[in-house]
């Protein structure tokens, strides 16, 4: 513990973001570059060293932050970085895309701001590859052992590296044309770019693991030719079965999902395209879902010129503050929190109909209405009640030429056919069905991530990976010495 009084002496201050006129102009990361390292290392004194840290149990990859939060004080940046990666193949994917359920674990937030985890972690991993700090480390022998991923998401790419660090010789497989999965083509770049991935899978290259674009794994390889040429394979898929919005005038022309929206404009950011086929610019935008995917729409519709954008969510407006009696502290609260899309939106004045920033919340969608053209034009909404009850009288219209669901995900999609022509069995929930090591019916084949966890946090997501590789490891050679962080069956802090 660096500073005994760190956390009596220091306010917490976050990283600064961009003033909202000029980052909106672009597609750059929302922080000003430069302003975080300056104040990290007083930051980091906060940390107070608890008995008994509940970040650790709040975080499922089990990230030692106390020791990571002492080293950084002491500006020991090598030290820092190897505890970092002991627990997290790539902290600044979760420094940048993680909401930080470990601060809400934090110990000091039982009465104060917590400690900015998040913010010392991507300061870390930064550095660390400022440094050097993050060199390829390939085997030092081949097992003679091979194996599949298929999906190349933050579970899927953390599988593979754990499993080519033990000296099994993988091959991703991804059905998109680059790596990265939703990392790739869901995330917006202004919440983090794109040269961050690049990095992590160069680093994985070198180490030895092989990566296969542009292939379903049940369409353009079949899922049991695969599965006889390795000795093992890990679906990692993801949830990628969107959920639907059954109201009338949804067959409306301009009614998309979100992850429809979403890749067509990161691929502008790549390059590959100069403008989205589904641009919001100029439109009156209305996106369905109050959750991350529905302020990445919205981020992007701001930044593609949107005449106006609202955000509709179904839960009433929750409280600045924790509520002790249904989100006791350490659990992760369900508290009003601004994302900086929303700050951009609420500035400029992006939804001038909404309640607060670009949402109106306990707002339930009715119906859809159209043009001649069989355009979508309108939405009708009601305000509803905590039971998702109409509000008498309360209905209203907003003007709508692009309509976006984010709805979330409901398990894995099955049009490639990798899940019956592997004959997998599913949960009740419609995710693939495992065993408590990780192993599905299908002999060696094995599910982690989003497809058999269902939809959850990148932190999930990695350990899941991490997890399922030392089961992999152990089928293979009988025992393993890899870490698993969490147990497919654990779940997050509630009440």
């Amino acid at each position: 513990m660096a500073d005994p009084k760190g956390f009596m002496t220091t306010p917490r201050q976050d990283w600064p973001r961009r003033p909202v006129g000029e980052r909106v102009r672009d597609w750059d990361e929302v922080y000003v570059p430069g302003k975080l390292l300056p104040i990290i290392s007083k930051q980091a004194d906060r940390c107070m060293d608890c008995g008994i840290p509940f970040c650790h149990d709040a975080c499922p990859l089990g990230n030692l932050i106390p020791e990571w939060n002492d080293l950084v004080s002491r500006e020991d940046w090598r030290a820092a970085a190897d505890r970092l990666h002991a627990t997290n193949n790539f902290p600044e994917f979760t420094g940048r895309l993680c909401p930080a359920p470990c601060e809400s674990g934090c110990v000091l937030a039982i009465n104060q701001p917590a400690v900015t985890i998040k913010n010392v972690e991507v300061a870390v991993a930064d550095r660390a590859w400022e440094l050097g700090f993050a060199p390829p480390r390939p085997p030092e022998r081949l097992s003679g052992r091979t194996v599949a991923v298929i999906g190349s998401g933050p579970t899927g790419l953390a599988a593979a590296q754990q499993l080519t660090r033990a000296g099994h010789t993988v091959a991703v497989y991804e059905k998109d044309d680059r790596i990265g999965g939703l990392m790739r083509y869901g995330i917006p770049a202004f919440k983090m770019e794109k040269h961050h991935l690049e990095r992590r899978i160069e680093q994985m290259r070198a180490e030895g693991t092989k990566f296969r674009t542009s292939t379903a794994i049940g369409r353009d390889i079949g899922a049991v030719e695969l599965r006889a040429r390795y000795d093992a394979v890990v679906i990692a898929t993801g949830a990628t079965a969107w959920r639907e919005l059954d109201v009338p005038g949804r067959e409306l022309a301009g009614v998309h999902q979100a992850m429809e929206y979403l890749p067509p404009a990161n691929r502008v950011c790549e390059g590959d395209l100069e403008v989205s086929p589904l641009s919001a610019a100029g439109k009156h935008v209305v996106i369905i879902g109050g959750g991350d995917t529905g302020a990445d729409c919205l981020g992007t519709a701001v930044r593609e010129g949107a005449a106006s954008v609202t955000q509709l969510d179904i839960y009433a407006q929750p409280g600045a503050e924790r509520d002790e009696d249904t989100d006791p502290w350490p659990t992760y609260p369900k508290i009003y929190r601004l994302s900086a899309a929303h700050e951009e939106a609420g500035e400029l004045g992006s939804a001038p109909a909404a309640d607060a920033d670009a949402r109106l919340f306990a707002a339930s969608t009715l119906r859809l209405t159209g043009d001649a053209d069989g355009r979508v034009r309108r939405l009708h909404l009601v305000e509803v009640d905590a039971s998702r009850r109409p509000v008498a009288d309360s209905g209203r219209t907003l003007p709508a030429d692009l309509v976006l669901l984010a709805l979330g995900f409901s398990g894995p999609d099955r049009g490639d056919g990798l899940i019956d022509q592997l004959g997998l069995e599913l949960d009740p929930r419609g995710t693939i069905a495992r065993d408590a090591g990780f192993a599905t019916n299908a002999p060696g084949v094995f599910a982690a991530g989003d497809a058999a966890r269902g939809q959850s946090l990148i932190v999930w997501a990695i350990a899941e990976g991490r997890a399922v590789a030392a089961a992999v490891d152990r089928h293979l050679t009988g025992s393993s010495r890899l870490p698993a962080p969490i147990g497919p069956y654990d779940r997050p802090m509630t009440v």
